[in-house]
C-alpha cells in the first residue's frame, strides 16, 4: 500500500474524521486522541501488514507505523484537510491530554535535529582523539558550532514547537524564547553569573543563563497560550496587529525573567541533580532498573517523560548517564530479534525478525521489534528485559556516559567518544553483552510461533 492508502485506511478504521479530536506523531507512532475509542476497529488495524501494532495507553490510541510514520501522518493530514497552522490542539481538547502527550508533541519534532547534531559532535570529538584536527583550530570551533547550536538555542526551538502544540503565534513565542538568551541578559549577569540581580520598575529580578534550558520556555509558552487568547478576546480585532504583540512582549518577557525562569531553572536542576545523584551513587542498580525496564516504558509509550531530563543533561553538562541505558535496551531488543531470526522455522518470521534487528542497528527504532517480534512471542521480550538489565548493569558499574541525545544504534556509537578514559570501550562491551545475552536466552528458551 502507498502511504496515502495507509493513511486513508487508518482514518476509516479509527472511526473517521468525526471521531478524531487530535492526532500527533513521534518517531514511530501516530498518537490519536479519539472521542470514542470503541468506534475504532482495532482488530482490522492490527491485521494490516503495513501497521505494526496498536497500543491504547496514556489516554491515547497509538498506531505503530515505524520509520515512515511522518509520511503517513502528512498524508493523513492532507486527507483531513488540515494544514500545519491548523493542526494544533484546540482549547476544548486540552483537557483530554496528559503529560506524555504534551511532551511527545513538543519534543518529537526536534529529535532528528538532536540526533544529527549529536552524531556530528561525537565524530568531532573522535577526530580530535585521533589527531586529525586540533581543539585550537578553526575547523574544530566551526564543527562545534555546527553540532552545539541546536542545544544553545533550545529556548527558541522549543518556543516554536510548544507554540505549535498549543496553537499560538509561533513568531511571538520565538521572540519570547529569544529574549531569554539575549546578549544583554548575559551581560547584566557580569562576573557573578547565575543568581546576579537587577530590577524591573523596582521589582527584583534574579538573572539566569537560559541558553540550553528546557523547562523555562515550555512553561512560559504554555502560560502565554492563555494570555494570547485573553488578549484577542478583550482587544478589538482592529487592534490585534499592534496591541496583541505589544502586550504579549510587555507581559510575558519580564514575567518569565522575574518568575517562571528562575523557578523552573531551579526545579529542573533540582530534578536532574536528584536523578544524576542517584545514578552516580548506585549506578549498578540504576543500570539494572533502567536498562531492564526501558523497553517496558517504550512498549506503552511512556518513555517520553524522561527525555527532557536527558536533553537538559546533554545541553548543560555535555554528558548524560541515562542515554547509555537506553542504548542497552535497544541493543537487547536487537539481540532478541536476532535470537528469533536464528530460532524461527518460518521464513516470513525470520525475514521480519532480521529486518527489525537491522532497523535498530541503523536507526535505533525498536518498536517494530517490540510489537512485531518480541511481545507476540512473550519470551523474547523477557529475554530483552534481562539482557538490557545485565548490559545496563555493566554500563552503570563503569559509569559510561553519552555525549549526545540520540537513538541507540550502531550508527550513533560516536556519542560515547569522550568522557573518562575507556568510556567508548566499556560502552561497546556493555552493549555487546546486551545483544549476546538476549539472543542466547531467546534461542535457548524458544517461543511459540504465532500464526503468520
Amino acid at each position: 500500500m502507498t502511504t496515502k492508502e495507509i493513511a486513508q485506511f487508518i482514518l476509516d478504521k479509527v472511526g473517521g474524521e468525526s471521531n478524531i479530536n487530535n492526532v500527533t506523531h513521534c518517531a514511530t507512532r501516530l498518537r490519536f486522541n479519539l472521542k470514542d475509542e470503541s468506534k475504532a476497529n482495532t482488530k482490522e488495524i492490527n491485521a494490516k501488514d503495513d501497521i505494526i501494532s496498536v497500543v491504547q495507553k496514556g489516554g491515547q490510541y497509538q498506531i505503530i507505523i515505524g520509520n515512515k510514520v511522518t509520511q503517513v501522518y502528512d498524508e493523513l493530514q492532507k486527507i483531513r484537510g488540515i494544514t500545519d497552522e491548523s493542526s494544533s490542539i484546540e482549547e476544548g481538547e486540552k483537557t483530554k491530554q496528559n503529560i506524555f502527550t504534551v511532551i511527545s508533541g513538543i519534543f518529537a519534532p526536534l529529535l532528528s535535529a538532536f540526533a544529527g547534531a549529536g552524531i556530528l559532535r561525537g565524530l568531532t570529538l573522535l577526530s580530535v582523539q585521533l589527531g586529525w584536527i586540533a581543539e585550537t583550530s578553526g575547523t574544530y570551533k566551526i564543527l562545534t558550532i555546527c553540532a552545539m547550536t541546536v542545544f544553545y538555542f533550545l529556548p527558541v526551538l522549543l518556543a516554536y514547537t510548544t507554540a505549535r502544540y498549543f496553537n499560538v503565534n509561533v513568531i511571538f513565542a520565538m521572540i519570547i524564547g529569544a529574549a531569554l538568551i539575549h546578549p544583554d541578559v548575559i551581560a547584566m549577569m557580569g562576573n557573578i553569573g547565575n543568581g546576579a540581580t537587577t530590577n524591573f520598575f523596582g521589582i527584583p529580578v534574579v538573572l539566569m543563563n537560559y541558553s540550553s534550558t528546557v523547562l523555562p520556555i515550555v512553561v512560559a509558552i504554555w502560560l502565554y497560550s492563555y494570555l494570547e487568547k485573553f488578549l484577542k478576546k478583550i482587544i478589538p480585532e482592529g487592534g490585534h496587529l499592534v496591541f496583541v504583540p505589544l502586550f504579549s512582549f510587555l507581559i510575558m518577557i519580564p514575567f518569565t525573567l522575574m518568575t517562571i525562569g528562575p523557578v523552573t531553572v531551579w526545579l529542573s536542576n533540582f530534578i536532574a541533580t536528584i536523578i544524576n545523584g542517584l545514578i552516580e551513587s548506585n549506578a549498578l542498580i540504576a543500570g539494572i532498573v533502567v536498562g531492564g525496564g526501558w523497553n517496558a516504558l517504550v512498549s506503552v509509550g511512556l518513555h517520553w517523560a524522561v527525555n527532557p531530563i536527558m536533553i537538559q543533561n546533554i545541553a548543560q553538562q555535555g554528558y548524560d548517564y541515562i542515554v547509555p541505558f537506553t542504548f542497552a535496551t535497544n541493543f537487547a531488543m536487537m539481540g532478541a530479534a536476532i535470537g528469533v531470526w536464528l530460532k524461527s522455522k518460518q521464513g516470513k518470521v525470520k525475514k521480519f525478525a532480521l529486518t527489525t534487528a537491522l532497523t535498530i542497528a541503523f536507526s535505533g527504532i525498536t518498536e517494530p521489534a517490540i510489537y512485531g517480534v518480541a511481545i507476540p512471542r512473550k519470551r523474547p521480550f523477557v529475554a530483552a528485559l534481562i539482557g538490557g538489565a545485565i548490559g545496563g548493569a555493566y554500563l552503570g558499574l563503569n559509569h559510561v556516559t553519552a555525549h549526545a541525545m540520540v537513538f541507540g544504534g550502531l550508527t550513533t556509537l560516536p556519542t560515547f567518544v569522550g568522557g573518562e578514559p575507556g568510556n567508548f570501550l566499556h560502552a561497546v562491551i556493555g552493549l555487546s553483552i546486551c545483544v549476546v545475552v538476549s539472543a542466547v536466552l531467546t534461542y535457548l528458551f524458544g517461543f511459540k510461533e504465532p500464526e503468520v
